[in-house]
């Protein structure tokens, strides 16, 4: 927390340092939260402790430097956290003894200009309602907004945005490996073995309805990776499942309004094929067939202070003579009490459910469900 006031002064004292400077303004949450998680009995641990308490700060931070051009910075904590907490969130420790490591999450700056823009740096991915890279990064499980709690829901890269008829189309090409993992000491053989990739959407409306095409393709090779759903301490957590492919995403994002509730729909399918590079930094994976194919749906539902949505995914995995099948499916409910509100923030609770199964054909053992029932506590500022 020390740290944390220290870097707003910094931002505070830099933003007055001279006439010339632009003028940082500043917003942000902090938020506390109580989360119990429980298993089915397989997965349950004989001597749980699931009762976690669990704190985030996201301080924002921007600067107008006239003509279009812009500046923005999310500093906010970004260790792994192997009880859930990640995205931000740090679980209370023993003793109190944790410590919140406090970083620039997202940075990034660029120009807005009439109808187009473009950015750089680490940039805002808004995953949690869009989950196309979750089902690209994590195709085995792709629920629970895998992508914001272990990938901070960010990506260094660029973007570009422009009108085009009657929509917007929008661009990122991203880095997700910048050591690949089959570089050699050849000149130049990192620059395009490192991994890439480009999101491309184009959102319209017709009539009252949003319509949001996109795919998101590797331009070079880079990994997919297990979230394992059932125990964080497992040998599988985090690890990648298919190596040195190039896999594609494809689909859109439906929105229909119906009076005050707001439908979303989301249609996704995934596709990974090749072979693994014969690197023997990829180990047991060098050479190995990749073939996997998978989809993802969504419905979601908003009314006033209610918030629902509910997924279903499932994934093939032919790249053996053993065909895999994983299948998953995920319920996130929330209902936001507004405690105060005001121009200079909110103060929110907000009580939510997440619940997860997964099943796994081959394995029966593997298959698993996750209750995580919390209640938030924010503060906007």
């Amino acid at each position: 927390m020390k740290k944390m006031f220290s870097l707003a002064a910094m931002f505070a004292v830099l933003s007055y340092a001279s006439p010339a400077s632009a003028e940082l303004t500043f917003s942000g949450d902090s938020s506390v939260r109580a989360r119990d998680e429980s298993f089915d009995a397989a997965h349950q641990s004989t001597k749980p402790d699931n009762l976690y308490y669990q704190y985030r700060v996201r301080l924002n931070a921007s600067a107008d430097l006239g003509d279009g051009y812009v500046f923005k910075a999310q500093l906010t904590n970004e260790q792994p956290g192997s009880f859930g907490g990640a995205g931000g969130w740090q679980t209370v420790g023993y003793g109190n003894t944790e410590v919140y490591t406090l970083g620039a999450s997202q940075l990034y700056f660029g120009r807005f200009y009439g109808d187009s823009h473009y950015l750089f740096g680490r940039l805002p991915l808004n995953s949690t309602n869009n989950p196309i890279l979750d089902l690209t990064l994590y195709p085995k499980n792709p629920l629970d907004i895998p992508t914001t709690t272990f990938d901070n829901d960010r990506l260094f890269g660029a973007n570009y945005g422009t009108k085009i008829g009657p929509g917007d189309l929008n661009v990122v090409v991203g880095v997700f490996d910048n050591i690949s993992a089959s570089d050699t000491a050849g000149t130049g053989d990192g620059l395009l073995n490192d991994g890439y990739a480009a999101l491309v959407s184009y959102k319209t409306t017709i009539g009252d309805i949003t319509f949001e095409p996109e795919v998101l393709t590797a331009i070079t090779k880079f990994d997919s990776i297990t979230q394992q759903t059932f125990s964080t301490t497992s040998s599988d957590f985090g690890k990648p499942w298919h190596q040195g492919i190039r896999p594609v995403t494809f689909g859109a994002n439906v929105g229909v309004p119906a009076g005050d509730l707001k439908l979303g729909f989301t249609g996704l399918y995934n596709i990974g094929q090749g072979t693994t590079p014969s690197s023997a930094i990829y180990g047991a994976n060098a050479n190995k067939n990749v073939d996997y194919t998978g989809y993802l749906l969504r419905i979601k539902a908003e009314y006033g202070p209610f918030l629902a949505w509910y997924d279903h995914s499932e994934t093939t995995d032919k790249s053996t003579s053993i065909t895999q099948k994983y299948t998953n499916n995920f319920v996130w409910a929330q209902y936001q009490f507004k405690v105060y509100q005001a121009a200079k923030g909110s103060f929110t609770i907000q009580p939510t459910l997440r619940y997860l199964t997964a099943k796994d054909d081959v394995t029966p053992a593997n298959d698993t469900t996750r209750l995580r029932s919390e209640l938030w506590a924010t503060v906007t500022f």
